[in-house]
C-alpha cells in the first residue's frame, strides 16, 4: 500500500496494548468535507489578523514548515498560498465520537485521551498486533475517511511512541503517513535506545537540559544509569524516567476519564487594560465554567487563574475554598480577588482564564432555614435550561455588549478541555 509504513521487530508479543492516533485530525475532517483540498496546504487556526495560530495543519503545508501553535501570520509568510479554515469543533468533536465508538467495538478496554488519540487493551484478542492495527486502521478509513497511524507494543508507553516513531519515518511527508510500527515484548528497550531523551515521557525540555549536562542524550543513555543515582538527582520522578527508559510502564488502560478541572480563557486580539471590561471578562468566563460545573453535576473547592501580559509571560494563581462550589458569583468572586492581588494597576492583559478544581458531586444539604444558595443553584439550573434552548444570548448579565467585544477584539473564547 504505497504511503503506508510498517516497522516491524519479529519476537512473540503476549500483551498487546495499540495507541491510536488521527492524522491531522481537523484536517482529515476537512478534506473528507471538501475533497479538493486534498493535497494542497491549509491550516485550521485563528485569523492572522487577529493573533490567530495554527491548531492543525495539512501535511503539504508541513512540508513548507508550518506546525501547530505556530502564529498563523508567519504560516501565511512561509506559503502565502495557504488556505485558513476557522475551527468547527461540534464537527470535529462528533467526529470523534463517532471514531470512539468504532474502536469501542474492537475492545471494552478503550481509553480516549484526546479528541484523537486512544489507546486500546486488545490483549485477550486473538490475532496478533500488526494484524489487528491493520484491521483497525482499513477500518477507519473505510467507514469514516480517515487516516490514522497506530503503535503496538505491550505497554502505554512504548506504544505511544511507537507512533510518533512511524509517523516520523514515513517516507512521504506530504500525505498521511498510515503508519503501523509494532514494538513485541522483550524488545522495548532496544526501540527505544537510540531515540533522543526527550521523546520520553516525563522529560520536558528542562528535565532534557539537565540530562544533557550529565551525558545523557538518548533514552539508552538514561537506561544505562543507575536507577539509584537518577534518584539522588531527580528524586522521585528520577525512579520513574529509570523505569521508562528500560520500556517499563504497568498501568492500565482505564476504561474511565475522570474529569479534573474544568476551565475556559480568551485571548485578546488587543491587550486589554480597563478594569471594568476585566471583570465583565471574568464574569462571563466564570459564568460558563459554572453553567458546565452544573451540566456535570459537578462542583469544585479551588478556583483559579491563567493571565498573560503582553510579552507572553504567563503566570496562574488559586484559591481554596471552605466549600466546594459550583455557583457563578462566587467563582468570579475569587477569580477577581486573585486578578487584584497578581495584577497591578492598569497593567495590559493579553490573554485571561479562570478554571475550577477539586471536582466532585455537589453536596446539598436540606435545612429548615434556607440560606439562597439551593434557590441559586435551582434559579441557575433553569437559565442554563433556557441558554441551552433557546442560544447562548438568551438571557445575559448586563456586561460587555457585542460592539464592545468586537471594540476589544476577542480573538478566541476558547473552551480548554477537561483534563484528566
Amino acid at each position: 500500500m504505497s504511503g503506508r509504513s510498517c516497522l516491524r521487530y519479529n519476537t512473540p508479543m503476549p500483551r498487546k496494548i495499540l495507541h491510536v492516533d488521527l492524522d491531522a485530525f481537523f484536517c482529515a475532517v476537512e478534506e473528507r468535507r471538501d475533497p479538493s483540498l486534498r493535497g494542497k496546504p491549509f491550516a485550521v487556526g485563528g485569523r492572522a489578523e487577529a493573533r490567530g495560530v495554527v491548531s492543525s495543519c495539512s501535511y503539504p503545508a508541513r512540508h513548507m514548515g508550518i506546525r501547530s501553535a505556530m502564529p498563523m501570520a508567519h504560516a501565511i509568510r512561509l506559503c502565502p498560498s495557504l488556505l485558513v479554515f476557522a475551527p468547527k469543533i461540534q464537527i470535529y468533536s462528533e467526529t470523534s465520537r463517532q471514531v470512539m465508538e468504532l474502536l469501542d467495538g474492537f475492545s471494552g478496554r478503550i481509553e480516549q485521551v484526546s479528541v484523537d488519540e486512544a489507546f486500546l487493551d486488545l490483549s485477550d484478542v486473538a490475532d496478533d498486533g500488526e494484524t489487528l492495527a491493520r484491521r483497525i486502521q482499513a477500518c477507519i478509513r473505510d467507514r469514516l475517511d480517515l487516516p490514522c497511524s497506530i503503535g503496538v507494543a505491550t505497554n502505554k508507553l512504548v506504544a505511544k511512541i511507537a507512533t510518533d516513531v512511524g509517523k516520523k519515518a514515513a517516507p512521504d511527508h506530504t500525505r498521511p503517513p498510515y503508519a503501523i510500527t509494532v514494538v513485541p515484548a522483550g524488545e522495548e528497550a532496544a526501540f527505544l535506545a537510540p531515540l533522543p531523551a526527550d521523546m520520553l515521557w516525563g522529560v520536558g525540555p528542562k528535565t532534557a537540559s539537565r540530562l544533557a549536562s550529565l551525558g545523557m542524550h538518548t533514552i539508552g543513555d538514561i537506561a544505562a544509569w543507575p536507577e539509584r543515582e537518577l534518584h539522588a538527582r531527580f528524586g522521585e520522578a528520577g525512579l520513574e524516567i529509570a523505569r521508562h527508559a528500560r520500556g517499563q510502564d504497568a498501568r492500565p488502560v482505564a476504561t474511565g476519564r475522570d474529569v479534573k478541572s474544568i476551565s475556559q480563557e480568551v485571548t485578546f486580539a488587543r491587550d486589554l487594560r480597563d478594569d471594568r471590561d476585566l471583570d465583565r471578562t471574568l464574569r462571563d468566563l466564570s459564568a460558563d465554567v459554572g453553567r458546565r460545573l452544573r451540566r456535570a453535576d459537578l462542583a469544585g473547592n479551588t478556583v483559579k487563574i491563567k493571565i498573560r501580559w503582553p510579552d507572553f509571560t504567563t503566570l496562574s494563581r488559586q484559591s481554596r475554598l471552605l466549600q466546594a462550589t459550583d455557583q457563578d458569583d462566587e467563582i468570579f468572586e475569587t477569580a477577581v480577588q486573585l486578578l487584584r492581588k497578581v495584577r497591578p494597576a492598569g497593567k495590559a492583559v493579553r490573554l485571561v482564564g479562570v478554571g475550577v478544581s477539586g471536582l466532585a458531586a455537589p453536596t446539598r444539604q436540606l435545612s429548615l432555614w434556607d440560606d439562597g444558595s439551593e434557590k441559586s443553584r435551582r434559579l441557575l439550573t433553569v437559565l442554563d435550561e433556557l441558554r441551552q434552548k433557546y442560544g447562548e444570548q438568551a438571557i445575559q448579565r448586563g456586561g460587555m455588549d457585542d460592539t464592545r467585544r468586537a471594540e476589544h477584539g476577542w480573538l478566541h473564547h476558547r473552551r480548554s478541555e477537561e483534563e484528566a
